[in-house]
């Protein structure tokens, strides 16, 4: 009986689960790109963060080399399946124009 941890969930066991080598295979599979992508999402909002304190600091230099790092990682994000472009394109939508009332 092999226990599997589920984050901030109770704990469960394989055989609390589905019976088939399939399903528990996809179970394990399951949790690890859970955690996978939880790192992955608190790295997206951590470098979005960073850009809005650079902006509300009103340093325009931090905020636009914050914002630079902040581009790709919003990128990768929709690349690899975390968030919609679209959502990506709103996000560094509404960063640039913080950067715009900085420079204005």
């Amino acid at each position: 009986m092999k226990s599997i941890m589920c984050g901030s969930f109770k704990s469960f066991t394989e055989s609390d689960m589905a019976n088939s080598q399939s399903a528990l295979k996809r179970a394990r599979q399951a949790e690890k790109r859970r955690v996978r992508n939880a790192g992955q999402r608190s790295n997206l909002r951590t470098s979005i963060k960073k850009v809005i304190a650079a902006a509300a600091k009103g340093d325009p230099e931090a905020a636009r080399t914050a914002y630079r790092n902040a581009e790709p990682v919003i990128d990768s994000a929709v690349n690899k399946g975390l968030i919609h472009r679209n959502k990506a394109a709103r996000s560094k939508s509404r960063l640039n124009k913080r950067l715009r009332a900085l420079q204005a």
